[in-house]
């Protein structure tokens, strides 16, 4: 039987919890390319438009723990999204990512993560740090560029 384990992100931002959810989530497939290619080489599309149960293929780059990363939305809503995860062929984790509005006009995001088995536990505690490398590079563009993503 396989072990489960996990690990949250807190990750608070100056930029409002819509624009960082539509950033951050929504259209990560575009623009981590772009703006983190050491972690992403490409993603796009496998099925569907984005919502649940499509699932986005992505491929990563040395700096993440494995090749290939495939994606499946579960749920969708407003500012949270729940997804499971294959790498390289392995289904390894599920992850839930809310983006909640802060008094003083920002977000704090939470992402949290449950993976199975050893393999999966090296993986994603490697990921971890990549993750909060992302949401904070997406920051800085959004910050960047105030009309990105209204």
């Amino acid at each position: 039987m396989a072990s489960t384990n996990s690990w949250t992100l807190e990750l608070e931002s100056q930029v409002t919890a819509q624009r960082k959810f539509r950033a951050c989530v929504m259209d990560w497939h575009n623009l981590a390319p772009k703006l983190a290619p050491y972690i992403f080489i490409n993603a796009h599309h496998a099925e569907g438009d984005g919502g649940i149960g499509s699932v986005r293929h992505c491929n990563c780059n040395s700096s993440m723990p494995f090749n290939v990363m495939k994606k499946k939305v579960e749920f969708l809503d407003e500012c949270e999204c729940k997804y499971t995860t294959e790498c390289d062929g392995t289904e390894t984790a599920t992850f839930n990512v809310k983006v909640k509005p802060t008094a003083n006009g920002g977000s704090v995001a939470k992402v949290e993560c449950t993976y199975k088995g050893v393999e999966g536990k090296d993986k994603m505690l490697k990921a971890k740090d990549s993750v909060g490398d992302m949401f904070n590079t997406a920051e800085a563009y959004l910050i960047a560029n105030p009309d990105a993503y209204n």
